[in-house]
């Protein structure tokens, strides 16, 4: 980070770090530097550190601070998607031959880039239940370099004890990577529990508002920095400046969508909870689930993501996602707007026929920021 902006709170930061007056003008929002080039004083000869904005933007270079920032790292980059993030994550920590420890309930993008991609490559993946740590442990092979967890998970809501995986990754040698889209840096800090890298994709939450694609790698490692931006540059899987500037604008509201997502989403599992024709509800914040007392030590509150599931499985499941209103029937999450979808025919297709694959008869809420009442009533009149 260029500034020291650890004194700060959250909602400061969220707001200043980065994103200092502009110099020559004043402006207090980060302009758009929407140039591929820079001018230079002679051969090598830069100005700022600028060349080519592929390589480096001050727009971007602005999230990236403010990133790093939030999750309290040393270093941040920005990537073109989620998937740009881990795939650069992924090729920097492995080699041929290398082991990924990956979670049981993972996301199903992450599990394709390891099945399908990089077990080409040859890279071997084990998935394993991370809220398990003794079971994680026992997964850990010679060649394990890392261990790649959610928490809480996509779409099932598990949690994993961030400070105790990242205990059995240092003794293995390896590398922890916490994927913190659900919780968002303003819920939980996987850097100050021990993780080695935190990624996001900042198209949810950290956007905030469906109009922008983006990612994130955050670490206090200067050799992990380095190589992931090695990597980044090589390969192109950079945001514009635009998308850098969107991102920006919805991470400084952050911390009040938080709270609000997080308030609506526990009025919605109170009414899920009575319901006849819901027979499951996964929500961290419910003292029967599982992972509940882990969740309450390392995040600040539970989140907006819901899911549930539908007595009379998959038909009745689609019956409901079809009849709401308010609730958008639409894949992603984070956004302002409710929305709802199937998992196991939408988002997490890929991971049919897996260990990984989803229950056909769940549901998957991203709660919005909308009137709580509005939102239970249109639940309640889709189910019936």
């Amino acid at each position: 980070m260029a500034d020291d902006t650890s004194r700060w709170g959250f909602e400061t930061r969220a707001i200043h770090a980065g994103q200092r007056p502009d110099p020559q003008t004043g402006s207090v929002i980060v302009p758009i530097y929407a140039t591929s080039t820079f001018a230079q004083d002679g051969v090598g000869g830069l100005r700022s550190g600028y060349e080519y904005s592929r390589s480096a933007n001050p727009t971007r270079t602005a999230l990236e601070e403010a990133l790093a920032s939030l999750e309290g790292g040393r270093h941040a980059l920005a990537f073109s998607s989620g998937m740009a993030a881990a795939d650069v994550a992924l090729r920097a920590m492995t080699r041929p031959g290398d082991h990924v420890i990956l979670g049981g309930d993972a996301y199903g993008g992450t599990f394709r880039l390891l099945d399908k991609v990089l077990a080409h490559w040859g890279v071997e993946y084990t998935t394993v239940d991370l809220a398990d740590v003794d079971t994680a442990r026992a997964a850990v092979q010679a060649n394990t370099k890392v261990i790649w967890c959610e928490t809480p998970t996509n779409p099932l809501l598990g949690i994993a004890d961030i400070a105790a995986l990242a205990q059995v990754a240092t003794v293995a040698g390896a590398r922890l990577v916490v994927d913190n889209t659900f919780a968002t840096p303003y819920l939980q800090s996987p850097l100050g529990l021990g993780a080695d890298v935190v990624l996001h994709s900042t198209t949810k939450y950290l956007g905030g508002h469906s109009d922008v694609v983006g990612g994130a790698l955050i670490t206090s490692d200067p050799d992990l920095h380095e190589q992931f931006g090695f990597l980044r540059n090589a390969v192109g899987s950079v945001p514009g400046p635009f998308d850098a500037y969107l991102t920006l604008r919805g991470a400084k509201t952050l911390g009040l969508r938080m709270e609000r997502h997080s308030d609506n989403a526990e009025r919605i599992v109170e009414a899920l909870l009575g319901h006849r024709k819901v027979t499951k509800v996964y929500y961290p914040g419910l003292a029967d689930h599982p992972g509940h007392e882990v969740a309450a030590k390392q995040m600040r509150r539970f989140g907006g993501m819901v899911s549930f599931s539908v007595a009379g499985g998959e038909a009745a499941a689609l019956e409901v996602a079809a009849r709401t209103q308010l609730f958008i029937l639409g894949e992603s999450l984070g956004g302002v707007e409710s929305l709802i979808e199937h998992p196991g025919r939408m988002t997490h297709a890929s991971t049919t026929g897996s260990p990984l694959q989803v229950p056909d008869d769940v549901l998957r809420l991203s709660v919005g920021i909308e009137d709580a009442t509005d939102l239970v009533g249109d639940l309640l009149q889709a189910l019936g």
